[in-house]
């Protein structure tokens, strides 16, 4: 079975712990998923990534927790970004360029969000499949 790493906001804290849950509970033996547990859950997915960048904590300790996923990245053989309504911020729009860079198989909960509403081009077109639940995922990790 494939290992997965599952890139996605912050602001989706309990829903992408719950599809790794799911997918483990499926059987798939590796899910690597972000570490949001050391920052304030209400500070996480209240806020937006510019009112985050205003406190010099958040500044400071941002770099290594990018890299911290990015490692997750490099151990996983598959990338799964939860993109839920088409949304993606800044730093998995980053993972998502260092995953595909490793030439993984990128899949996505949803299609890329509409151009009036923050969607790239560029971001879509990476993407294998979508793939809307922790079962089809599992399907394609075996």
């Amino acid at each position: 079975m494939k290992s997965v790493v599952i890139c996605g906001s912050s602001r989706y804290i309990d829903e992408i712990n719950q599809f790794a849950a799911r997918l483990k509970q499926l059987g798939a033996s590796l899910v690597f998923t972000p570490n949001f547990n050391t920052r304030r859950k209400s500070f996480m997915t209240t806020l937006e990534e510019r009112e985050r960048m205003e406190s010099k904590t958040y500044r400071t300790q941002l770099p290594a927790f990018v890299l911290q996923h990015i490692d997750r990245i490099r151990k996983a053989d598959i990338c799964f970004v939860y993109n839920k309504g088409g949304y993606l911020g800044v730093n998995t729009t980053l993972e998502l360029g260092f995953a595909h860079g490793r030439e993984m198989l990128i899949y996505a909960l949803e299609s890329e969000g509409a151009l009036d509403q923050g969607g790239e081009i560029c971001r879509g077109v990476l993407f294998a499949d979508i793939v809307p639940t922790p079962e089809e995922l599992f399907e394609k990790l075996k």
